[in-house]
Protein backbone atom coordinates (compact mmCIF):
# COMPACT_ATOMS: atom_id res chain seq x y z
CA UNK A 1 0.00 0.00 0.00
CA UNK A 2 1.08 3.35 -0.73
CA UNK A 3 1.80 6.58 1.46
CA UNK A 4 -1.41 8.08 -0.32
CA UNK A 5 -3.32 5.32 0.12
CA UNK A 6 -2.77 5.09 3.73
CA UNK A 7 -3.81 8.94 4.39
CA UNK A 8 -6.45 8.16 2.48
CA UNK A 9 -7.75 5.38 5.15
CA UNK A 10 -7.03 7.33 8.14
CA UNK A 11 -8.93 9.95 7.19
CA UNK A 12 -11.83 7.60 6.32
CA UNK A 13 -11.18 6.03 10.09
CA UNK A 14 -11.85 9.56 11.93
CA UNK A 15 -14.69 10.62 9.64
CA UNK A 16 -16.51 7.59 10.99
CA UNK A 17 -14.91 8.57 15.07
CA UNK A 18 -16.55 11.90 14.44
CA UNK A 19 -20.00 10.98 13.30
CA UNK A 20 -20.15 8.25 16.19
CA UNK A 21 -19.19 10.93 18.52
CA UNK A 22 -22.06 13.35 17.01
CA UNK A 23 -24.69 10.52 17.09
CA UNK A 24 -23.80 9.74 21.12
CA UNK A 25 -23.97 12.94 21.96
CA UNK A 26 -27.27 13.83 20.13
CA UNK A 27 -28.67 10.59 22.01
CA UNK A 28 -27.38 12.31 25.39
CA UNK A 29 -29.32 14.94 24.31
CA UNK A 30 -32.51 13.38 24.03
CA UNK A 31 -31.90 11.55 27.23
CA UNK A 32 -31.41 14.44 28.92
CA UNK A 33 -34.14 16.65 27.69
CA UNK A 34 -37.04 14.29 26.64
CA UNK A 35 -40.40 15.13 24.47
CA UNK A 36 -38.27 17.66 22.89
CA UNK A 37 -38.48 15.15 19.93
CA UNK A 38 -34.82 16.34 18.85
CA UNK A 39 -35.29 19.81 18.93
CA UNK A 40 -33.31 22.49 20.95
CA UNK A 41 -35.71 24.91 22.47
CA UNK A 42 -34.95 28.17 21.03
CA UNK A 43 -34.93 31.50 22.53
CA UNK A 44 -38.34 33.23 21.67
CA UNK A 45 -36.71 36.37 20.03
CA UNK A 46 -34.95 33.64 17.22
CA UNK A 47 -38.15 32.10 16.46
CA UNK A 48 -40.29 32.57 13.11
CA UNK A 49 -43.76 33.55 13.14
CA UNK A 50 -45.00 30.73 12.38
CA UNK A 51 -42.79 29.28 15.51
CA UNK A 52 -44.11 31.41 17.46
CA UNK A 53 -47.82 30.72 16.82
CA UNK A 54 -47.22 27.00 17.59
CA UNK A 55 -45.54 27.83 20.69
CA UNK A 56 -48.28 30.05 21.94
CA UNK A 57 -50.94 27.78 21.22
CA UNK A 58 -48.71 25.06 23.15
CA UNK A 59 -48.37 27.68 26.16
CA UNK A 60 -52.54 27.92 26.05
CA UNK A 61 -53.21 24.35 25.96
CA UNK A 62 -51.25 24.01 29.22
CA UNK A 63 -52.97 26.70 30.60
CA UNK A 64 -56.32 25.72 30.02
CA UNK A 65 -55.69 22.40 31.02
CA UNK A 66 -54.45 23.85 34.40
CA UNK A 67 -57.11 26.31 34.67
CA UNK A 68 -59.92 22.63 34.21
CA UNK A 69 -57.49 20.95 37.05
CA UNK A 70 -58.20 24.50 39.33
CA UNK A 71 -61.21 24.75 38.70
CA UNK A 72 -61.88 21.08 39.49
CA UNK A 73 -59.81 20.83 42.60
CA UNK A 74 -61.89 24.29 43.86
CA UNK A 75 -65.27 22.14 43.36
CA UNK A 76 -64.06 19.31 45.39
CA UNK A 77 -62.99 21.43 47.97
CA UNK A 78 -66.08 22.98 48.55
CA UNK A 79 -68.03 19.59 48.05
CA UNK A 80 -65.64 18.03 51.46
CA UNK A 81 -66.28 21.36 53.08
CA UNK A 82 -70.18 21.00 52.52
CA UNK A 83 -69.78 17.35 53.50
CA UNK A 84 -68.23 17.89 56.52
CA UNK A 85 -70.50 20.98 57.64
CA UNK A 86 -73.24 18.50 57.23
CA UNK A 87 -71.56 15.52 59.30
CA UNK A 88 -70.77 18.03 62.05
CA UNK A 89 -74.72 19.72 62.36
CA UNK A 90 -75.31 15.48 61.84
CA UNK A 91 -72.89 14.92 65.19
CA UNK A 92 -74.30 17.71 67.20
CA UNK A 93 -78.30 17.12 66.67
CA UNK A 94 -77.64 13.41 67.39
CA UNK A 95 -75.26 13.57 69.46
CA UNK A 96 -77.49 12.68 72.68
CA UNK A 97 -79.34 9.90 70.61
CA UNK A 98 -77.92 7.03 72.74
CA UNK A 99 -78.43 8.77 76.30
CA UNK A 100 -82.15 9.88 75.08
CA UNK A 101 -82.76 5.73 73.78
CA UNK A 102 -81.74 4.93 77.37
CA UNK A 103 -84.25 7.44 78.90
CA UNK A 104 -87.05 6.39 76.75
CA UNK A 105 -88.01 3.15 79.43
CA UNK A 106 -87.98 5.96 82.13
CA UNK A 107 -90.54 7.80 80.49
CA UNK A 108 -92.87 5.02 79.28
CA UNK A 109 -92.75 3.50 82.86
CA UNK A 110 -94.19 7.37 84.38
CA UNK A 111 -96.63 7.82 81.27
CA UNK A 112 -98.14 4.01 82.80
CA UNK A 113 -97.81 5.05 86.21
CA UNK A 114 -100.10 8.50 85.41
CA UNK A 115 -102.45 6.73 83.41
CA UNK A 116 -103.21 4.03 85.36
CA UNK A 117 -103.97 6.79 88.50
CA UNK A 118 -106.24 8.46 86.03
CA UNK A 119 -108.06 5.57 84.83
CA UNK A 120 -108.72 4.04 87.79
CA UNK A 121 -111.01 4.88 91.05
CA UNK A 122 -109.09 2.84 93.27
CA UNK A 123 -106.49 3.90 95.55
CA UNK A 124 -103.13 4.44 93.50
CA UNK A 125 -100.59 6.00 96.00
CA UNK A 126 -98.84 2.85 96.42
CA UNK A 127 -98.45 1.48 93.41
CA UNK A 128 -97.75 4.92 92.29
CA UNK A 129 -94.83 5.40 94.65
CA UNK A 130 -93.53 1.72 93.58
CA UNK A 131 -93.55 3.24 89.73
CA UNK A 132 -92.03 6.19 90.58
CA UNK A 133 -89.19 4.26 92.64
CA UNK A 134 -88.64 1.62 89.72
CA UNK A 135 -88.54 4.45 87.16
CA UNK A 136 -85.87 6.52 89.05
CA UNK A 137 -83.98 3.81 89.87
CA UNK A 138 -84.23 3.21 85.48
CA UNK A 139 -83.41 6.85 85.24
CA UNK A 140 -80.18 6.78 87.24
CA UNK A 141 -79.12 3.58 85.94
CA UNK A 142 -79.40 5.34 82.37
CA UNK A 143 -77.34 8.32 83.49
CA UNK A 144 -74.45 6.57 85.29
CA UNK A 145 -73.85 4.60 81.90
CA UNK A 146 -73.48 7.99 80.06
CA UNK A 147 -71.34 8.96 82.38
CA UNK A 148 -72.91 10.83 85.24
CA UNK A 149 -71.77 10.29 89.03
CA UNK A 150 -72.86 11.68 91.62
CA UNK A 151 -70.49 13.67 94.45
CA UNK A 152 -69.98 12.76 98.18
CA UNK A 153 -70.85 15.11 100.62
CA UNK A 154 -72.45 13.95 103.51
CA UNK A 155 -70.12 13.68 106.08
CA UNK A 156 -67.31 15.06 104.00
CA UNK A 157 -65.06 17.84 104.57
CA UNK A 158 -66.35 20.66 103.04
CA UNK A 159 -64.27 20.93 99.99
CA UNK A 160 -65.04 23.94 97.75
CA UNK A 161 -64.02 22.65 94.79
CA UNK A 162 -67.15 20.23 94.57
CA UNK A 163 -69.53 21.63 97.51
CA UNK A 164 -71.53 25.03 97.52
CA UNK A 165 -71.87 26.20 100.89
CA UNK A 166 -75.28 27.92 101.54
CA UNK A 167 -75.41 27.90 105.05
CA UNK A 168 -73.89 27.01 108.40
CA UNK A 169 -75.00 24.85 111.40
CA UNK A 170 -72.90 23.65 114.83
CA UNK A 171 -72.93 20.06 115.46
CA UNK A 172 -71.33 19.47 118.80
CA UNK A 173 -70.53 15.55 117.59
CA UNK A 174 -69.23 16.74 114.35
CA UNK A 175 -65.96 18.15 113.51
CA UNK A 176 -65.96 22.16 112.12
CA UNK A 177 -65.95 22.21 108.09
CA UNK A 178 -67.99 18.93 108.06
CA UNK A 179 -70.85 18.60 105.71
CA UNK A 180 -74.01 17.82 107.95
CA UNK A 181 -76.84 18.29 105.09
CA UNK A 182 -77.19 17.75 101.17
CA UNK A 183 -80.10 20.19 100.15
CA UNK A 184 -79.32 19.40 96.25
CA UNK A 185 -77.06 16.75 94.85
CA UNK A 186 -74.16 17.76 92.49
CA UNK A 187 -72.73 15.47 90.01
CA UNK A 188 -69.96 14.89 87.94
CA UNK A 189 -69.66 14.29 84.23
CA UNK A 190 -66.91 11.64 82.89
CA UNK A 191 -64.82 12.86 86.11
CA UNK A 192 -65.70 16.57 85.42
CA UNK A 193 -67.46 18.53 87.80
CA UNK A 194 -71.14 19.52 86.48
CA UNK A 195 -72.96 20.87 89.15
CA UNK A 196 -71.97 21.55 92.85
CA UNK A 197 -73.72 19.89 95.67
CA UNK A 198 -75.25 22.74 97.99
CA UNK A 199 -74.35 22.02 101.46
CA UNK A 200 -74.92 22.72 105.12
CA UNK A 201 -71.58 23.11 106.82
CA UNK A 202 -70.93 22.53 110.62
CA UNK A 203 -69.22 25.79 112.19
CA UNK A 204 -66.83 25.82 114.87
CA UNK A 205 -69.00 26.84 118.25
CA UNK A 206 -68.13 29.47 120.21
CA UNK A 207 -67.05 27.32 123.19
CA UNK A 208 -63.94 25.96 121.21
CA UNK A 209 -63.40 29.27 119.60
CA UNK A 210 -63.48 30.41 123.39
CA UNK A 211 -61.72 27.72 124.67
CA UNK A 212 -58.97 28.07 121.84
CA UNK A 213 -58.83 31.88 122.41
CA UNK A 214 -57.90 30.92 126.51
Amino acid sequence: MDHAGAMEKDENRIKVKIAGNREEEESNGNECAPGEEGMEEKPLEKMTKAELILKANELSETANKNFALYLRSQADMENLRKRTEKEKNDWIRFSNEALIKDLLPALDALEQAVSHCVSTDDNCLPALTEGVELTLKGLKGALEKAGLEAVKAHGETFDPNYHHAVSEMVDENQKPGVVLQELQKGYLLNQRLLRPVMVVVNKKSPACGEDAAE
